[in-house]
């Protein structure tokens, strides 16, 4: 339920407000990579998450660009 929320959340956002969340996530996902090669990185399952925001957002874009 916690990313339904999340996804309603994108779909209420604009194309520029979207780009920049994608811009953090991807951001964010080159730290924690970069975090859990050198074995600092305490929550992985966090790169996983990240990955998964980072499709949405992608899918709802397209969504948007589509409509």
């Amino acid at each position: 339920m916690k990313s339904n929320k999340y996804i309603e959340e994108l779909k209420t956002k604009s194309a520029d407000e979207l780009q920049q969340d994608l811009a953090m996530a991807k951001k964010e996902l080159f730290n924690l990579r970069f975090q859990n090669a050198t074995n600092q990185l305490d929550n992985t399952a966090r790169i996983r998450e990240v990955r998964k925001n980072i499709a949405r957002i992608q899918t709802v874009i397209s969504q948007q660009a589509r409509a």
